[in-house]
């Protein structure tokens, strides 16, 4: 009988974020971080793959306020599992600021989804990616979709690009709104030909298709601040502007290489130069996708 590998311990965040160079725009959000425990209050998933140090609301709200962002949306990790109950503690702490990205089980209740929805979240993730416990079953996963739609959710993916002709037929199917996370985790060193990247710029041109220029420090293959990402993020900007959203990944759970929170907000700016759809991206586009119901 094989046991279930011990969880490898993660490390924290740069503490000393630098000031960004770049001013947000008002209500500017922060649509892709997490809060971790404090374990004391909200312990940690059994069987994760990873236990990170705390990271809690304080932290974030602190990290937020240096940064120049005053929005938030909060998606639940791995490590969490489906006991959401630090994020929507956090949510309920935010006076309407914060919205929230829940995991469920497939045995999820109307009622648990409607206690979730009051909660303040808005929409549900799945993780496809392999080395955090790989895909889900799909049939159960569109049976959860089915039953989100009336609440006017959406759903985020973690999905790496290179599985997305795979599950493209599933991708079809989904009759909400999705989210794919951080850029589709393409390699940044295999260029913009790169197949991958391709069929994920090709689901872009479908209209429920959204994706976060977010995790530039998991797709580059360079050192800090990684420009290699920036062709990435320019590319997906260009094809679908009003449906990018982006967030700081904090507290970066499974990096290469811990970026620094501030130089990522000037690596942002550096994805595109035109003010107005810096705001749509970091503004407009998260209000219509996690304000509107």
């Amino acid at each position: 009988m094989t046991s279930t590998p011990a969880p490898k311990s993660i490390p924290a965040p740069d503490p000393h974020p630098v000031k960004p160079r770049y001013m947000m725009p008002a209500d500017a959000c922060d649509a892709h971080c997490h809060v971790f425990g404090p374990a004391a209050k909200f312990p940690f998933a059994e069987g994760r793959r990873y236990t990170p140090p705390d990271a809690p609301k304080e932290a974030l709200r602190a990290l937020h306020a240096h940064l120049g962002l005053s929005r938030v949306v909060l998606v639940q990790a791995s490590c969490h599992g489906a006991d959401n109950r630090a994020m929507l503690d956090a949510i309920a702490d935010s006076n309407g600021r914060y919205r929230g990205v829940a995991m469920v089980r497939p045995s999820v209740t109307d009622a648990e989804l409607q206690t979730l929805h009051e909660g303040g979240a808005r929409a549900v993730r799945f993780n496809f990616v392999q080395h955090l416990g790989g895909a889900p079953d799909v049939a159960a996963v569109q049976s959860v979709i089915k039953r989100i739609a009336p609440l006017g959710w959406h759903v985020v993916l973690h999905l790496d690009a290179e599985d997305i002709g795979r599950y493209r037929s599933f991708l079809d199917s989904i009759p909400t709104p999705f989210v794919i996370d951080h850029m589709g985790r393409v390699d940044a060193s295999l260029g913009l030909d790169q197949v991958p990247f391709r069929q994920l710029l090709d689901l872009m041109r479908d209209e429920r298709a959204w994706v976060k220029v977010s995790g530039g420090e998991r797709i580059s293959r360079s050192e800090r601040p990684f420009p290699d990402a920036i062709p990435y993020a320019a590319a997906l900007i260009q094809a679908a502007p009003d449906r990018i959203l982006w967030g700081t990944d904090w507290p970066h759970p499974n990096v290469r290489l811990m970026p620094n929170d501030g130089e990522m907000v000037d690596l942002f700016a550096r994805y595109t130069d035109d003010e107005a759809v810096r705001r749509k991206i970091l503004v407009d586009n998260p209000t219509r996708l996690y304000w509107s119901n």
